[in-house]
């Protein structure tokens, strides 16, 4: 039950104003200047606040931080006779959720704290889903030992704190969605929701409808008003994976939003704003979709302002040991064992590996060993098939052409040479040479 605090001067529309959402199932308190207003909100938790923008000698926009420092999560409409364009801006600036202007009907009342119900009903979503990822998923190791990885993490943590669009760069798998998280978790908006939508799991207007949310009847099951995951996610950050799928249709729509932070719902005529942050991801070639027509230039455009590049792990097989380790100890502990590593033998072929899952891959791998394990160490055999099959430096069973076998012989001793220098020394070839070797190869 919806927890609401009136404040307002005129005794006859706080009561009722609280009258009217009592009988419709809310709980209401009333306060009738600032320091009886301030002091309910510290006695109760309230999810919402009417607040009035004229309180006898008070102005009512000054009780608005006031009340979110108390409440951070409280939702507050400010209402007023006065009302203004520029009354309702700085309210929003102040951290107002909505606005409405007196004379108002009971229609009226019940769409806003709708609005607000709908909002918080998809912040405890987005929070369960949270606890649940982290429940599920091993914790992202946000540190590397490779020097273009480290200068991906050093600038994202740069971003992190501006308003910037974000354009994350990679192949599938990699990591995309987990150094968003990490964004939105190192900037200032960590405290306000983060929304994930991956573009081309729906229709188009389903997917209309997920981003901007829709009102009743505007489409077949639409049984209720939806405030949808931008509504949600205000102050907070919307993170669009796999961005180069984003239907043409809606396209302009985010492209109004990225620049004026405005949007209507689905089946509705009322201009909205949000103050909701965009980090966008892909593995496709942009600059081609926009080529070929396929995506619009304007709205690359206004996504590329901060480009981030991820390597994929094969470029990074310094860093494979110890994304590994982490990765078992989670899965030890989720299947309740107790596991020490690896056996050399299955960390040569996991740092030989070419990977090409990148790190979901190797999070299946590690899974896959620890289940398998028998004993406190993960050896070769509990590893997958393909892993296996390029554990040894030769094998003549398969028909290999030259550059294959040199391929996996150089992988081989790369991987289980206590140094690229001794690497060098075992292959014959000085280290330039391996470096270029190991540069064709993505070793």
């Amino acid at each position: 039950m919806l927890n609401i605090l009136v404040i307002d001067d005129e005794a006859n529309i706080r009561k009722t104003l609280a009258l009217w959402l009592k009988s419709h199932g809310r709980q209401v308190c009333q306060a009738g200047d600032v320091q009886a207003a301030l002091a309910e909100s510290r006695a109760r938790m309230f999810e919402m606040a009417f607040l009035d923008l004229r309180l006898g000698a008070d102005n009512g926009l000054e009780l608005i931080p006031k009340l979110l420092a108390d409440s951070p999560w409280m939702k507050i409409v400010v209402m007023t006779a006065y009302s203004s364009i520029d009354t309702a801006v700085q309210a929003m600036r102040l951290g107002a959720f909505d606005y409405i202007a007196k004379p108002f009907n009971p229609e009226q009342i019940e769409l806003v704290v709708g609005r607000v119900e709908a909002t918080l009903a998809m912040q405890n979503r987005i929070d369960c889903l949270k606890a649940d990822l982290q429940s599920l998923h091993p914790e992202a190791v946000f540190s590397s030992a490779n020097p273009k990885m480290q200068r991906t993490l050093e600038m994202a943590r740069q971003v992190a704190d501006s308003e910037a669009v974000v354009l994350l760069r990679g192949e599938s798998g990699t990591g995309k969605t987990m150094l968003a998280r990490a964004i939105h978790n190192w900037s200032r908006r960590a405290e306000f929701p983060l929304g994930i939508i991956s573009c081309p799991t729906l229709t188009p207007e389903l997917l209309s409808s997920e981003l901007f949310g829709h009102m009743k009847g505007a489409f077949t099951g639409a049984v209720r008003d939806s405030a949808g995951w931008v509504a949600a996610c205000d102050h907070g950050t919307l993170f669009l994976d796999e961005i180069g799928d984003l239907p043409p249709a809606i396209q302009p729509q985010l492209l109004r939003f990225i620049q004026d932070h405005e949007y209507e719902r689905v089946g509705g005529t009322e201009t909205l704003r949000a103050d909701v942050r965009i980090i966008a991801a892909t593995n496709m070639d942009l600059e081609e979709a926009v080529r070929q027509k396929k995506f619009r230039e304007d709205l690359f455009y206004r996504l590329n302002v901060f480009q981030l590049e991820i390597p994929p792990l094969r470029e990074r097989p310094e860093d494979i040991e110890t994304l590994a380790l982490d990765m078992l100890l989670f899965f030890a502990k989720s299947n309740h064992k107790v596991l020490n590593g690896f056996s050399p033998e299955a960390m040569a072929a996991m740092r030989s590996y070419g990977w090409p899952g990148n790190l979901r891959e190797l999070r299946n791998a590690v899974e896959r060993g620890a289940i398998l394990a028998t004993g406190d160490t993960v050896e070769l055999a509990h590893l997958p098939e393909a892993l296996k099959q390029e554990s040894g430096p030769l094998s003549f069973r398969e028909n290999l052409t030259l550059e294959e076998v040199e391929e996996r012989y150089i992988r081989h001793v790369v991987a289980t040479a206590p140094s690229l220098q001794q690497a060098a020394e075992i292959l014959g070839i000085d280290q330039a040479t391996l470096w270029r070797k190991r540069k064709a190869y993505g070793i």
